[in-house]
């Protein structure tokens, strides 16, 4: 459910297809919002899927769980670093951190590992919570065998350090009532098998992946809805994701215009002709909101 498409190795009419909507990446979104550049989740392909689309700055990175799949691609923002001369920021939940902590130590070793990746993590959970733009007071400078250090107004540099407090903030709740300047995301609660994951809401677009489960409080923040992302991997039921069958039946509680489908599996048919299929599932069915299979390079105004 986590390789993208195709497979390694797989023979089968999907994986072999030569229409490019039949070649999926590992499940992301990027936003427009706000006038702000997120990106939902980093996976292995996160390089590629930043030059496919020509993207060379983001201020912002929200992470929906620790799974390879998502964050696999994080070490890549040093290409970002260097561009943008700014830290990357990212948004996760508490257990993310401790497991990126794990999976990339050269990332929070101090003394700093010349070259490697700038992060500035924000520590959140299911409370809404603002973005902002990434344009920090300090430029990212690379000294030459020593390795990022920030530069101060006054022209001062001092080591990045990377030091775990130095990089890490917990959001505030109680600063949505003070703050400007940032746009508002609506974190969506729900679990993937037993492990609690993150959807977010971006205005009236919701993007939901790698869930199995959406507890009923949830779907009052899933109201009035032009689109909606929705992960489905099979026809049957799934431990850790929705069939297609529960999608179906979540989509049509949800009542957006639009559903897309995401996290596809190789046992879907090939895209035009799932297209034509969940057309006639959900006319038969009565669903009013327009289901469709998502692609890469997918893009919703």
């Amino acid at each position: 459910t986590s390789q993208g498409v195709p497979i390694i190795g797989c023979k089968c009419d999907v994986c072999k297809s030569p229409d490019a909507k039949d070649k999926r990446f590992r499940s992301s979104v990027f936003v427009e919002y706000g006038g702000l550049n997120i990106l939902v989740d980093a996976g292995p392909d996160f390089r590629m899927q930043m030059l496919a689309h020509d993207l060379c700055h983001l201020d912002a990175i929200l992470l929906t769980h620790n799974h390879k799949d998502h964050t696999g691609g994080l070490d890549d923002v040093r290409s970002l670093n260097y561009i943008d001369k700014r830290a990357a920021e990212i948004y996760c939940e508490r257990n993310v951190l401790d497991d990126l902590i794990k999976e990339y130590p050269y990332v929070f070793a101090f003394p700093k590992y010349p070259g490697a990746p700038e992060w500035h993590l924000h520590v959140i959970d299911d409370n809404p919570f603002l973005v902002y733009p990434n344009a920090k007071d300090m430029e990212l400078v690379w000294v030459h065998d020593v390795g990022y250090h920030y530069r101060k107004p006054d022209g001062t540099l001092i080591p990045s350090g990377n030091k775990l407090e130095d990089i890490i903030d917990k959001a505030d709740p109680a600063s949505m009532a003070t703050s400007t300047g940032g746009v508002e995301i609506v974190p969506i609660r729900g679990l993937h098998d037993k492990l609690p994951v993150l959807g977010f809401r971006f205005g009236d677009i919701a993007y939901i992946t790698d869930m199995s489960f959406i507890p009923e409080s949830e779907f009052e923040k899933l109201h009035g809805l032009k689109h909606v992302t929705l992960n489905t991997v099979g026809y049957k039921k799934h431990h850790s994701h929705f069939s297609l069958d529960e999608a179906l039946e979540i989509a049509d509680r949800i009542g957006a215009e639009h559903t897309w489908l995401t996290h596809l599996s190789h046992t879907f048919p090939r895209h035009n002709q799932f297209s034509k299929d969940l057309e006639a599932l959900c006319r038969d069915r009565g669903i009013h909101s327009i289901v469709r299979p998502a692609y890469d390079g997918l893009v919703i105004e």
